[in-house]
């Protein structure tokens, strides 16, 4: 019997994780995003949602993965599909983290508003955090700076300042992206006073993680403020496809959110995770627009067929692929 080094079995793991899941990840993202795209504008966030999960639940159950969801909508006792910890895929294949969110932005989604997406990440077993359903503090800026030119510790002035130091532009030609929340309106008089323009988002901050890679596109420089923990850890994995700096801090303000956070084992309530922290090893990171944003466009509908726009990335390749799918409606 031969012998397999564990570098090579870590290869072979690896070149499996890319060949099996980079194109079906992405089925599942456009078969979700098409599920709640029927709901676009309807004004009913549950069944958008309700849509979106179903949808998802079933494509994952058709994949040759042995999958483990550690991201995804509560736990077991709280939602009947995509629970954290339940086991998603054939069990015939790579052993795999899945983090998903079946729809960012469901309020978006529901006013048919810009930049509700489905997003998902699958991870090598054991390398992405497991994170409970609470608050994150977090800030993000895209690639091409100094490591740890900002940081959660630093006031908002302090880290504003740094960001237009490295980029070679006043203060005022920074614009910092933030969700639109009665919890940021001391962040947001402290970004304005700094003399930065701010971007408010009603909901979807995966995107707005995402958007700082892109600011001559998107316009925005860096994510600042609270949003939710998992949803941290899905903008994180795709900042380690596609490069950037990002940190996070979980909101445990009540004994309840501490013991949960205790229950997944986090230790430290206070500590501040990089993205290193957040995601390891090999990941691979998909979305599908739903309703059409500066990221991805919405799902389509012509008479005889529907047509997606994805995004597809890898951490240990950095490939972004950007697949326009059409599917074709009817009998074949």
């Amino acid at each position: 019997m031969a012998i397999v080094e564990p570098s090579a079995r870590r290869a072979e793991e690896s070149a499996a994780l890319d060949r099996v899941l980079t194109l079906e990840l992405a089925r599942v993202t456009e078969r979700t995003a098409m599920a709640a795209a029927r709901f676009r504008g309807r004004g009913d966030e549950m069944a958008a949602d309700r849509a979106a999960v179903e949808a998802m639940s079933d494509e994952l159950s058709h994949l040759p993965i042995d999958g483990t969801v550690v991201i995804g909508e509560g736990e077991r006792e709280e939602t009947p599909k995509l629970w954290v910890g339940e086991k998603v895929g054939t069990a015939k294949g790579p052993e795999v983290d899945v983090a998903l969110v079946p729809l960012e932005g469901t309020t978006i989604c529901a006013k048919n508003l810009p930049n509700s997406i489905t997003v998902m990440a699958f991870a090598e077993r054991g390398s992405l955090l497991q994170a409970p359903e609470v608050y994150m503090d977090k800030i993000a800026i895209g690639p091409g700076y100094p490591a740890g030119l900002v940081d959660l510790d630093r006031t908002p002035a302090e880290n504003l300042k740094a960001l237009a130091e490295a980029k070679g532009v006043p203060v005022g030609e920074i614009t910092a992206c933030i969700l639109d929340r009665p919890r940021h309106t001391r962040l947001i008089e402290e970004v304005r006073a700094a003399g930065a323009s701010i971007r408010l988002i009603g909901d979807g901050d995966v995107t707005g993680v995402i958007h700082t890679t892109e600011p001559v596109e998107t316009g925005i420089d860096i994510y600042m403020g609270s949003g939710g923990a998992p949803e941290g850890v899905l903008a994180a994995a795709a900042l380690r496809c596609i490069g950037g700096q990002m940190q996070g801090r979980l909101v445990l303000d009540r004994p309840e959110k501490a013991e949960r956070a205790r229950r997944m084992g986090i230790t430290d309530p206070r500590r501040k995770y990089g993205l290193e922290d957040m995601v390891r090893g090999d990941v691979i990171f998909a979305a599908t627009g739903v309703t059409d944003g500066n990221f991805l466009q919405g799902v389509k509908y012509g008479r005889n067929c529907v047509t997606t726009h994805t995004v597809v990335m890898r951490s240990s390749t950095g490939t972004v692929r950007w697949i326009r799918a059409r599917h074709m409606l009817g009998d074949k």
